[in-house]
């Protein structure tokens, strides 16, 4: 076994070996019960960060844990093509040539595409590679590929002619610079600094006006009423007039809804039904007009000629000028409002009546939020439930067309004329352009131009990559067996736009929900809790973070921080940490492995001997039970802590500590009942670690098993069966607790009074309980070693010696006798010259911090740091004072 641990060696080894052998592949298996995983798609334009990191960690834990727990794993890759951030990403090459995707034409365009995809599309797959995934790579689905293609045409011909799906014109949310519709969750929502503007409506009977608050005066122009509260006794007698529209004098009635808030501006505000989401429903109810101003470029539409053409932005510059100089501005005010935003290039969004394809949900809906309440769909952690069923519950139909070339084109066919004009008849929903028309019997189709929604195919995931599209359900074999899958594993920021639309199509399709568990991570955020960004230069690159410390560094720093839900802070030190872990287990296998190839066979059978041995067994089965529950319940965070609290901790610093005694022994059989003991125990933790470090564990475990007749393959093995433990603390644990508290006591009493590390010293244990005395008079050996003690006197109602240091500890009072060991005048003035300086580094930054100057100028993490300083300080003279009392 190599002295230093080589990750990058390692890594390859294994990562080749994983997918040359096919380890994680899986077909059905009558005599094993599935355990399915479909990956999130990762888009095509994507390469690893942070988050994939974090996501795919947490599936491969999950599947190694299942695989080694006796399932037939399986995980199934893909990566999802991505619409509109993919198209962009096209559109900006063709830019910088000088070109246009219309120059090209749709499907010299398209062909583009497709070969960007091939050449750079699977690049994401082979960074999770080398992240140690253990996925099914034959099984790898593409959202447009043939197979994923024949679902989306299967699944919208189903829901077409069974009337779910219809073409209207709608107020949709539109980004004008990707030219396209988009669904209510693909827009994001911030805060924006702006304006209130206050402008008076003059009644159209010169007898006043109504002052309406907004805060977008440039759509104006398409108001077609002002709308009060019914309740708001500001406007009682006004409801009979009507408005002449400032700047074109057309008139306009007034409107009572309850949905109005008075308490907003006025408590009048405008309506445009053409480009606003809560005046389209007020238009609805009071049944009025719809004027579109703005179009599909962001550009002024049927308005007067000084603002047809101008952009949204200087069209509300032009109008706000002409309304002060006309004397309709009553006031404007600082006002921050919520502003919708393209989800993928930030563009501010326009709601606008646009012709777009829509699917109604509303059965869809009802029967996923059933499937929550009634447990069949459970969330990890359970608080996203509420949030998730009110969602559905409140959801409108799903707009599922758009404007773009790359995607799966809508399937549906128009009936036309010689001269490529619509005919009256009904649209086509087929597989392949129809070859007659069913109604005039024309011959003439063209396909509708828009494409499917991203999320339309990503619906469809959990079933389409079991081939649903191509083979009927009833002898799909594959979708039998693997469907309905076990766990998601997904960030809980596309629980709308993503999960809830994967159970609404399980349901509809296969009459089942996709997923029993739905296991939500948070997102991985820097070490000040700021989101990671290019803009703000904090991304933390994962590739550059598993080159520099490992991958199981990377994979358990992520695993050790991964809270069901919650967003984590990471920084190198999480990584540093991690990776001195792995050299940690690397070092201590090293050391058991070394003894025992030179002890010869070891007795397979476990036989402990005494306190350390039965304590470690007793830890091990606990470790092992909390483990496999904690991977069950997804609470890997916890896992992952008590796996290094036991290696690092219990396994590593105390009983192979503990057990060199008896490896230097000359007694061969001695030698080797611990050395069994010690293998035993380190195979299990391997296996249990091995989710989540699977690199370091196949490696060790291979060398372990190098002249054994087990299998040299970590992940095809068992976990360690958990024995049903009658006691909570077993008497070993309560007795090997006495004695590392005395140990812990004694070895912190020894630096407190600066004794030097190796030197042997005698203690006096003054006995207060005579119950705990007989597991520390039995285990005399454990704490002489550890504590580095030549003698140990125990007795009873003695006072403390002169010149000793004291401790106090369970059932005893520890004295250390200080006399000859070091000089007690020097040392005393040694602590006071620390207690000086202590006290000076308060003053010091006491100062700093009553600096009212400092403490507004200063950056938090700096302030932060002072106060910290200022505290340590304050602890150490506290504790240099215990020392000194020591010494009196």
């Amino acid at each position: 076994m190599e002295k230093v641990y080589s990750a990058k060696e390692v890594e390859a080894k294994w990562s080749k070996y994983w997918i040359d052998n096919k380890t994680f592949s899986a077909k059905p298996d009558k005599n094993k019960k599935p355990f399915t995983i479909v990956i999130p798609p990762p888009n095509i334009t994507g390469v690893l960060h942070m988050g994939h990191a974090l996501n795919n960690t947490l599936q491969d834990i999950i599947i190694r844990f299942k695989k080694m727990s006796g399932f037939n794993a399986l995980w199934v890759p893909g990566t999802d093509h991505g619409g509109i951030a993919t198209q962009s990403v096209v559109e900006k090459i063709l830019k910088k040539e000088g070109k246009t995707k219309f120059d090209l034409g749709r499907e010299k365009f398209l062909e583009k595409m497709r070969a960007w995809r091939k050449e750079t599309g699977d690049s994401i797959l082979e960074q999770l590679k080398k992240l140690g995934c253990g996925l099914d790579w034959d099984r790898t689905a593409f959202t447009m590929d043939e197979s994923r293609s024949k679902a989306v045409q299967k699944a919208f011909i189903k829901l077409f002619d069974k009337g779910l799906i219809y073409r209207g014109k709608r107020l949709v949310n539109w980004c004008p610079h990707c030219g396209t519709a988009l669904s209510d969750i693909e827009v994001e929502y911030e805060n924006e600094k702006s304006n209130l503007w206050y402008i008076k409506y003059p009644f159209s009977d010169g007898s006043g006006y109504i002052t309406v608050a907004t805060t977008r005066p440039e759509t104006m122009l398409g108001d077609t009423a002002v709308a009060v509260n019914p309740d708001d006794t500001r406007y009682l007698k006004v409801s009979q007039k009507t408005i002449k529209l400032p700047l074109i004098d057309r008139e306009i009635k007034i409107v009572k809804d309850f949905t109005i808030e008075k308490e907003f501006g006025t408590g009048a505000v405008k309506v445009t039904p053409a480009h606003d989401a809560n005046d389209d429903a007020i238009a609805k109810r009071h049944n009025l007009e719809y004027i579109e101003i703005i179009d599909a470029q962001g550009k002024m539409i049927n308005v007067p000629d000084k603002y047809k053409g101008l952009s949204v932005s200087d069209a509300r510059k032009a109008i706000v000028a002409d309304l002060q100089e006309q004397g309709f501005i009553e006031k404007i005010e600082d006002y921050s409002h919520s502003v919708g935003r393209c989800y993928r290039c930030m563009t501010t969004i326009e709601p606008l009546m646009s012709w777009q394809w829509f699917l109604n949900v509303d059965d869809m809906s009802k029967r996923a939020v059933k499937a929550a309440k009634n447990k069949e769909t459970k969330f990890y952690p359970q608080s996203w439930e509420k949030p998730y069923t009110l969602w559905l519950e409140n959801l409108r139909d799903w707009c599922i067309s758009r404007q773009i070339w790359w995607g799966h084109r809508i399937p549906v066919y128009y009936c036309v004329n010689e001269k490529g004009e619509k005919n009256s008849c009904k649209p086509i929903a087929a597989y392949e352009k129809p070859k007659k028309c069913p109604e005039c019997s024309g011959e003439f189709f063209l396909q509708d131009n828009d494409v499917l929604d991203t999320w339309f195919s990503s619906a469809l995931w959990p079933f389409s990559v079991f081939n649903w599209g191509q083979n009927d359900t009833n002898t799909n074999e594959d979708l039998n067996y693997f469907y309905p899958t076990s766990t998601l594993v997904t960030g809980h920021e596309i629980l709308y736009l993503w999960v809830a639309r994967m159970v609404q199509f399980g349901l509809e399709f296969i009459d089942d929900i996709p997923f029993s568990d739905i296991f939500l991570n948070g997102i991985v955020r820097d070490k000040h809790g700021k989101k990671m960004s290019k803009t703000l230069g904090n991304v933390v690159d994962p590739i550059l973070i598993m080159d520099k410390f490992g991958t199981d560094a990377l994979r358990f720093a992520l695993s050790q921080a991964a809270v069901p839900g919650r967003d984590m802070q990471i920084s190198d030190e999480n990584f540093l940490s991690a990776r001195n872990f792995a050299n940690k287990i690397w070092n201590a296998s090293r050391f058991i492995i070394m003894n025992s190839s030179e002890a010869g066979e070891l007795d397979k059978n476990i036989k402990p001997k005494e306190l350390a041995d039965r304590w470690i067994l007793d830890e091990f089965e606990d470790l092992s039970a909390k483990v496999q529950l904690n991977f069950t319940n997804y609470d890997i965070d916890k896992a992952a802590r008590e796996l290094y609290d036991f290696l690092w901790t219990k396994f590593c610093d105390w009983y192979i500590e503990l057990s060199k005694i008896r490896i230097a022994s000359t007694n061969i059989d001695e030698k080797k009942q611990v050395l069994s003991i010690l293998i035993y125990v380190l195979k299990g933790t391997l296996q249990l670690l091995s989710p989540i470090m699977p690199f370091i564990t196949s490696e060790i475990w291979e060398i372990l098993n190098e002249n054994s007749k087990e299998t040299k393959i970590i992940s095809e093995t068992i976990f360690p069966l958990v024995k049903n433990k009658k006691e909570v603390i077993s008497i070993s644990q309560q007795e090997m607790k006495i004695v590392q508290d005395i140990i812990v006591k004694i070895r912190t009493l020894r630096s407190q009074t600066n004794i030097a590390p190796g030197l042997e010293i005698k203690a006096i244990f003054n006995i207060l309980d005579d119950a705990k005395s007989l597991g520390a008079k039995n285990n005399q050996g454990y704490i002489k070693t550890l504590a580095k003690l030549n003698a140990i006197e125990f007795t009873k109602d003695i006072k403390r010696p002169k010149n000793s240091a004291m401790t106090v500890v369970s059932g005893f009072e520890i004295f250390l006798p200080l006399e000859g060991l070091i000089d007690i005048s020097k040392e005393k003035n040694r602590l006071q010259k620390e207690i000086s300086n202590a006290k000076g580094e308060i003053e010091r930054t006491t100062k700093k911090l009553e600096n009212t100057s400092f403490l507004e100028r200063a950056p938090k993490e700096e302030i932060k740091k002072i106060r910290d300083r200022s505290e340590e300080a304050r602890l150490k003279i506290e504790k240099i004072k215990e020392n000194l009392d020591f010494l009196q």
